[in-house]
């Protein structure tokens, strides 16, 4: 990368989805997710109670700064790390002008989310091109699709299936269902052929082999489907919860392998209204921690980063 090392430090924007930071905040984050259109009163109330229920605002910006922190210590010098939020502040299109103002020319760009789906992840890729027409921000990026077979991410989620099995003793450990998920998306824009669900399935395959667990041992769902009457991907967590039980499962670990940091998805959908669920059902759900600033995971992130680095420099190299 020594072409690059001439060139000053590789800028790195790690961007995730955004938060409120508090709760007053709440119809302004819903109406930036909603391009300007009015937020029904019912969603409203709703999602407020929500982050009520998690404290009154998002954690996610300040875990993703930790995470990036941790980034930037294994990357070393040779880098320079950003933060950028889609739908709130550190907005990503603010970000890239401060990259440019930084004097950074060449950056990777990376999804705080394992898996590729193209609307999602496109709505990433327009935010930075919007930030660099906007601040006419001269810097070549090379974005990170996807790292969902990582063999960092698979060996930390399955620590984590492993660290979900052993709330129970040895003797009911065997007994033990677990629940792999990640957020839905509507039907629509994850249609045949893009590769979301394929890859969620596939780290899903990967972390249960690496945990050692049977075919039978595990499942798949999905969690946080939007208010909409449209269809979006299942089933959900709650419904697979009512079939776990028809089958005669009681005890229940929930690993969501879509989502890398502590956030209202994780903390109220999961351990709030799915608790709740597995509760009246009368099951037992226990959800190990978050991947957050996790080793293996950092590690994951920064051979991503290096990968389409070197892209970068190979580009720039003298002929």
């Amino acid at each position: 990368m020594s072409g690059l090392t001439r060139r000053g430090p590789v800028g790195v924007l790690a961007m995730t989805y955004g938060g409120p930071d508090k709760i007053e905040a709440v119809p302004g984050y819903l109406a930036d997710i909603r391009a300007g259109r009015p937020t029904p009163r019912r969603v409203l109330e709703e999602i407020t109670e929500h982050y009520r229920c998690i404290g009154g605002s998002s954690p996610l910006l300040k875990n993703t700064q930790r995470q990036i922190a941790a980034l930037a210590l294994r990357l070393g010098p040779g880098f320079r790390c950003y933060v950028g939020m889609r739908h709130w502040s550190p907005w990503i299109e603010e970000t890239v002008g401060a990259m440019a103002e930084d004097g950074i020319t060449q950056a990777v760009g990376i999804v705080l989310a394992p898996h590729f789906n193209g609307w999602n992840n496109g709505r990433y890729f327009q935010k930075i091109e919007a930030g660099r027409a906007m601040y006419r921000a001269p810097i070549e990026f090379a974005m990170v699709k996807s790292y969902h077979d990582a063999p960092g991410l698979i060996a930390a989620l399955a620590y984590r299936v492993q660290e979900g099995l052993a709330q129970w003793s040895a003797e009911r450990c065997g007994e033990v269902h677990v629940v792999f998920c990640a957020h839905s998306l509507p039907v629509r824009v994850a249609p045949e052929g893009d590769p979301y669900a394929s890859q969620l399935l596939e780290t899903a395959r990967r972390v249960a082999a690496k945990a050692e667990l049977a075919a039978d041992r595990w499942s798949w769902a999905y969690v946080s489907a939007g208010r909409s009457a449209e269809p979006w991907l299942g089933p959900s967590l709650l419904d697979h919860l009512q079939g776990l039980v028809a089958r005669g499962i009681r005890d229940v670990v929930c690993v969501p392998v879509g989502f890398v940091t502590d956030h209202v998805e994780v903390l109220y959908d999961i351990d709030v209204e799915a608790r709740q669920r597995a509760v009246q059902l009368g099951m037992r759900l226990v959800r190990p921690a978050s991947l957050n600033d996790d080793p293996l995971f950092i590690e994951t992130l920064a051979e991503a980063v290096k990968q389409r680095a070197t892209v970068l420099a190979g580009k720039n190299a003298p002929a």
